[in-house]
């Protein structure tokens, strides 16, 4: 008979609406209906969506996605061989640009222009600086590293005060989300989510969905990040990992 869409969602981890939106443009087609109109995917279907996913995780448009997919010389198997080798380099290299962004961000939150007693009036006994050397021998070359220290160097002591208590505000409203056990794919943790990546695109650099979805994976990866989240409210770190990821899955099934 076939998989009915609310399970498809659940085995792929993408929302009813993507697949919705999928069989409306044609990207995929479910195979059988019910005679009641519902939609019954196959495992040929199922194979179709496992290739479409990873073509979006590259940052492929949907348009791109079907032409590929419905190319009639196309060989199954060297399409996995190129697509594993595409995300093995890519997930290491943003895993990497991640890591280093965020180490970034942190250091150079303490301002270039901050006198030793403005710092700390304004970053407590947190010290950024201690990821500033690591970060910059491991990501110094990038331009995201540079477009960051460009707006740090601008940054007055107002403008940093103005960074801390709008990140503290986030992170104290993301915490009474968990605390609360409200789920990560709700509409509350996703919007934070886009605030968080909102947040950073605006005062330190561009952050596309495909970065932000790394800095995800870095949040429990990175025992130093989980430790400082996690600090906050238990369980923030792998909460807020789920939310972000769930808010990309959104704002990019839209294109």
């Amino acid at each position: 008979m076939g998989y009915l869409v609310g399970q498809v969602a659940g085995f792929a981890g993408v929302t009813v609406r993507t697949l919705h939106h999928y069989d409306a443009i044609g990207l995929l087609v479910p195979s059988k209906r019910s005679h009641a109109g519902h939609r019954r995917y196959s495992d040929a279907d199922l194979e179709r969506l496992q290739r479409i996913l990873f073509y979006r995780e590259l940052g492929f448009p949907l348009d791109e996605v079907a032409a590929l997919l419905d190319d009639p010389d196309a060989d199954p198997q060297e399409h996995l061989r190129r697509l594993h080798a595409d995300l093995t380099a890519r997930i290491e290299k943003l895993q990497k640009m991640a890591a280093a962004v965020e180490h970034a961000m942190e250091a150079r939150r303490m301002g270039i222009d901050l006198t030793p007693e403005e710092r700390f009036e304004v970053f407590g006994d947190r010290d950024p600086a201690q990821y500033e050397e690591e970060t910059e021998q491991r990501w110094g070359h990038t331009e995201a590293y540079a477009e960051s220290r460009r707006r740090a160097a601008s940054y007055t002591k107002q403008d940093w005060q103005r960074i801390k208590a709008e990140m503290d505000d986030w992170q104290q409203r993301y915490a009474a989300v968990v605390a609360a056990g409200e789920p990560a794919s709700g509409e509350t943790a996703m919007d934070l989510a886009e605030e968080h990546r909102q947040h950073i695109s605006r005062w330190y650099f561009e952050v596309p969905y495909e970065m932000h979805r790394c800095f995800a994976d870095m949040y429990v990866s990175d025992e130093r990040f989980t430790a400082y989240y996690d600090g906050l409210q238990p369980g923030f770190a792998a909460h807020l990992r789920q939310a972000i990821l769930a808010n990309a899955e959104r704002r990019t099934a839209r294109v």
